[in-house]
């Protein structure tokens, strides 16, 4: 078997330490990119050349069909990042080609992160710290536990049934909205499927894991962002365009919310953005996925996935054609 990693060497070395490269040797020959930045079509199609498995990751051109051709035996590609829409192309399932990504794994850490911003927001320990550094003492009137509160999640993808998890191990009720799954399915992550507006009327912490996409652009706008309680924590660690800004910064200049971003639209906001001066936002530079010790995540579900395919069991990461209308 002939697997080649297809991404430059910066991003490969970022990912895939020697350990992971030596497990890959395991499965057959193992073809690393040696080039720097973005790599030419022509430059892939020379590294793709009688390949078995092509594992992608971010930085990576599409999957022509004229890179394609040079590989008459591919027979699964193994994305090391999230969304494979910049690399996929038609052809690739038209060939019998399989596809997998590693959102699992970025799910995971983003899950994380929700969960840390869930409970140190719940304490209001953004707001006490900058009090305290200034010389204050509380006042701790907003101080909440992780308890008898109701947790509402928005998308029950990868990130999102991964926070439901880890919310169970606390005893809060949890509400899920996400049109595209069961209430058999909500019951059995541990949640009770709601509509959006219950959602936003009854929860004292919002966390979005929904993809971007036109259908749910600015879905949190100004009309829904109203219908959220006083003092709700709304967290957002998926994408910046999911929120209508301007609405959100006029529900936050009342005092009502408090707002942790992980995410902005555009990102970074702009220097004097109202996000960057008021008390009740935290801000972060898109951190909540894999960053550094946390890429090594992404290479033991590739590593996962081939074993997978190996044996024929299912892949974790699969996507099949008929999904990329509802990815990111």
């Amino acid at each position: 078997m002939k697997i080649v990693l297809l991404q430059s060497k910066e991003q490969r070395e970022r990912i895939f330490r020697e350990s992971h490269l030596d497990e890959l040797r395991k499965f057959g020959e193992v073809v690393l990119n040696q080039a720097s930045g973005m790599q030419r079509e022509e430059h892939i199609a020379d590294l793709i050349e009688g390949a078995d498995v092509a594992i992608t990751s971010w930085g990576n051109t599409s999957l022509t069909a004229r890179v394609l051709d040079r590989a008459p035996r591919l027979k699964l590609v193994l994305h090391a990042a999230g969304s494979v829409k910049p690399v996929v192309t038609p052809g690739l399932w038209e060939r019998g080609i399989r596809v997998s990504n590693a959102t699992e794994a970025l799910g995971r850490g983003v899950a994380e992160t929700a969960l840390g911003y869930t409970i140190v927001s719940l304490k209001d320990m953004w707001r006490l710290s900058a009090g305290m550094r200034s010389g204050g003492w509380g006042p701790v009137n907003r101080v909440r536990e992780v308890y008898g509160v109701t947790v509402g999640v928005v998308g029950a993808g990868r990130a999102g049934s991964h926070y439901i998890k880890l919310l169970r191990n606390f005893d809060v009720r949890i509400m899920l909205y996400d049109p595209f799954v069961s209430e058999a399915r909500a019951k059995e992550l541990g949640a009770s499927k709601v509509s959006f507006e219950q959602l936003l009327a009854e929860s004292d912490v919002i966390s979005i894991h929904v993809p971007s996409l036109p259908e749910t652009r600015h879905m949190f706008n100004a009309e829904k962002l109203a219908l959220m309680k006083d003092n709700c924590v709304l967290i957002n660690t998926a994408r910046g365009s999911l929120i209508d800004e301007d609405a959100l910064v006029a529900e936050l200049a009342k005092g009502r919310l408090f707002a942790c971003l992980d995410v902005t639209d555009p990102e970074p906001p702009a220097p004097g953005h109202p996000f960057r001066q008021l008390p009740n936002v935290v801000l972060t530079p898109h951190i909540a996925g894999a960053v550094n010790n946390g890429l090594a995540r992404i290479a033991q579900s590739v590593i996962r996935d081939l074993d997978a395919f190996v044996h024929g069991s299912p892949l974790s990461g699969e996507v099949l054609a008929e999904q990329l209308n509802l990815l990111a």
